[in-house]
This record gives C-alpha cells, structure tokens and sequence, in this order.
C-alpha cells in the first residue's frame, strides 16, 4: 500500500473486501481482509479463542484501515449487514445517546465500533454491501481465509 503525504484527490480508491466467521456464536473466530490498490494485493487475517461473528467482521474492517499508511479513498466491501448499517446508519445515533441503543442498552462491541469510528475519520470510505457466498471473487477470497483461520486455531496452528 502507498505511504507518505495525503492521498492525492485523483489517485484511484484503495479496495478493501472484508469477512469474519465464527465456530459457534460465541465461540473460535477468524477475520480476514484483501487490499487492493492497482495491481498490488495485500490478504490480512487473524483469529480469536472466544468471539462472536460480528466481533470478527468488525476486526476484518479495523485491521483493514490499520493497514493503510496514510489517508486514502476507500471503497470497502462487506457482506456484513451490521457492519455497513452499524457505520453507516447506527453509529451516529449511538454517538449522540452516549454509546446506547435506541432501547437505551448499551452498544454491543463498543470498543471495535470506537476504534473504527476514530481510524474511519482519516480515509475517504465508501461502505458497500454485497451477498454473501453468492460468488463475487473476492468475497469468497476473505470468506475461505476467515474460515481457514478459524480451523487452524481450533487445530492448535495459532
């Protein structure tokens, strides 16, 4: 990924597609991200012991934009309905409550939405939903390395 000064207004957005996956709910989860600027390619992935679904794809956008180097256009692709709707339409809201629900309950993983919230601020993002498993390329690319992180845990290889 470019690294240095702000990220030129005409330069071509950086793509980020993004999943998580959980062995249970909560249970072993994994996380993976694929950042494309032109040609070049970068696949990012994790796990954790305990966690749940959302809790990973919200680690695969966090760890996306903390790869980054610098500002940069965005377009981040995720086939996750409570992360694009939670960035999008919630957070705002959740903000101006105090960090509650519209039922007055405290937000679910508000320390992931925070983090995200404040890395978010320096890039230019445009959030995008897809379906998922329903063969877009890179969708299936994160989704199998999500999964692969998950089995490899639960085997001991992390």
């Amino acid at each position: 990924m470019p690294d240095g000064a702000p990220w030129p207004n005409d330069a071509p957005p950086v793509e980020i597609w993004t999943d998580g996956a959980c062995s249970g709910n909560p249970g072993v989860g994994g996380w993976a991200a694929l950042l494309r600027f032109g040609q070049a390619e970068k696949l990012i992935s994790g796990s954790a012991e305990q966690t749940t679904n959302n809790r990973m794809e919200l680690m695969a956008a966090l760890e996306a934009l903390r790869a980054l180097k610098r500002a940069s256009r965005v377009v981040l692709t995720t086939d996750s309905v409570y992360l694009k709707d939670g960035i999008v339409l919630w957070l705002p809201n959740w903000k101006s409550r105090g960090w509650k629900t519209a039922a007055k309950q405290p937000v679910k993983n508000q320390d992931l939405w925070q983090a995200l919230d404040s890395l978010a601020q320096n890039h230019e993002i445009e959030w995008r939903w897809t379906k998922g498993h329903a063969g877009q390329a890179e969708n299936e690319r994160v989704d199998r390395q999500a999964r692969l992180e998950v089995q490899q845990l639960k085997r001991g290889e992390r």
